[in-house]
């Protein structure tokens, strides 16, 4: 929870607030500086609850180093006999990073703390101001691990730690002093088994959060961070702090995604045919409404054009939307999945203006099902994402070959458009057909 006073500056004009830190003491000023509660963001401070490993999942400039720093400085404070393990992916990292960072111990410990801190590079040791004292480890020596016994231990990005389970597993076991021994483990979150475990864990606690999150980040490198990996697997793991993992016998794995994107969207005349699926929800109030662009290209080629999936739309709503994607993209026809309304899906996709053909397909296996083969075109080569779809493509990675949806939401709406579409354009025989044009 952030400190009331600084969230009261926070509401102060900039003048207001020039005027409030004058009228406070030095002392004042200093004590609210070295207040981290007051400073943090959400995810920045210990979780309640009586949890042994905290893990900080984060995107690159959330603040997780901060974050490690202080909550162990803190404990060093309170326990002027407490033994603490630093154990970063090498020992230069810990010191680098854990120790000597901009954000590392060094760097937040109190002006009055750093007169009497000891930093001791060549034992890897450093006595805090209180008298505890912390160790620093390397993840690529795990045997170094067996045997010191500490209070508390932080861990900095374990996912990429070279032997990730054996280190872990032999810090685990020395964490044993106090009454209440306990780890941080501050991450980019990667699907390493050992990361992976403890995070299933039942006395595990967790927090983090994307990069734009950290309000001291520069807006030139969220902005261009953004514009280069939003979207994408690697935007999702390092800015948006998401743990990627394939789940079992998944149709579209997250490498077949990236293996399948195409830089943007073909011109339009270069398509000889472009068809709008739709995947009508059963409710304004339930799922959202998949309305997905599909083009075909003269090498036979499926393209996904669009995602303009809505939710929350009544079907006058959702319908406007199809038809006007139709006219947009010259649609050549409309395939709308009808178990969510029967013949009501064509009348109301007719009454929204679409002039072209409407194809109405019964559902009569499961979603994941009818993927299948769909799923096979984008592994042959022969269907490309022109673009980044992220929506979309987190509901195909929670489809498996084993009929079940693991992905976000209750129901893959976005996929199953998706896959009608590209059904109709590849997966069936077709003829000439109309479609609309600009005039």
């Amino acid at each position: 929870m952030r400190h009331a006073a600084l969230e009261a500056l926070e509401s102060l004009e900039e003048e207001e607030l020039r005027r409030a830190l004058g009228r406070l003491s030095a002392a004042d000023r200093r004590a609210l500086a070295a207040h981290w509660p007051a400073w943090a963001h959400q995810g920045q401070l210990p979780p309640e609850g009586n949890w042994r490993t905290w893990t900080i999942l984060a995107g690159r400039g959330f603040g997780k180093t901060r974050a490690g720093a202080e909550w162990v400085s803190g404990f060093a404070r309170s326990r002027p006999d407490a033994a603490i393990a630093l154990v970063a992916a090498t020992a230069d990292e810990a010191r680098k990073v854990m120790v000597e960072g901009r954000s590392g111990l060094l760097a937040v410990a109190r002006a009055e703390e750093r007169e009497e801190m000891v930093w001791e590079p060549s034992r890897k040791r450093l006595v805090f101001a209180s008298g505890a004292e912390a160790f620093l480890y390397s993840a690529a020596n795990p045997d170094g691990l067996r045997g010191p016994e500490h209070h508390i231990a932080w861990c900095d990005e374990l996912a990429k730690w070279r032997h990730a389970e054996t280190a872990w597993n032999n810090l685990r076991l020395g964490l044993r002093l106090g009454e209440r021994p306990r780890a941080l483990v501050t991450t980019t979150p990667k699907a390493v088994a050992a990361l992976k475990a403890l995070l299933a864990r039942a006395d595990t606690a967790s927090s983090g959060g994307p990069s734009w999150a950290n309000p001291h980040n520069s807006e030139d490198f969220l902005d261009a961070a953004i514009e280069a990996h939003a979207g994408t697997r690697f935007g999702r793991q390092e800015l948006e702090g998401v743990l990627l993992d394939d789940v079992e016998g998944a149709l579209w794995p997250w490498a077949l995604i990236e293996r399948s994107r195409l830089g943007a969207a073909l011109p339009r005349e270069r398509l000889r045919r472009v068809v709008i699926g739709v995947d009508p929800p059963a409710s304004a109030e339930g799922d959202a409404c998949g309305i997905v662009v599909c083009g075909l290209d003269d090498e036979g080629i499926g393209h996904v054009l669009a995602d303009l999936s809505a939710a929350g739309e009544s079907p006058e709503g959702w319908a406007r939307k199809a038809a006007a994607a139709a006219e947009a993209w010259g649609a050549h026809r409309v395939v709308a999945e009808k178990n969510n309304g029967g013949e009501m899906v064509a009348s109301v996709l007719r009454g929204a203006g679409i002039g072209l053909p409407v194809t109405l397909v019964h559902a009569s296996e499961g979603k994941a099902a009818r993927a299948e083969p769909v799923a096979v075109l984008f592994e042959s080569g022969r269907a490309k994402f022109a673009g980044r779809f992220p929506e979309l493509e987190a509901e195909l990675a929670g489809l498996s070959c084993g009929g079940f949806y693991h992905g976000p939401g209750r129901s893959p709406d976005r996929a199953d458009a998706m896959v009608w579409a590209l059904t109709e354009l590849l997966v069936r025989r077709h003829r000439a057909e109309p479609r609309i044009r600009r005039l």
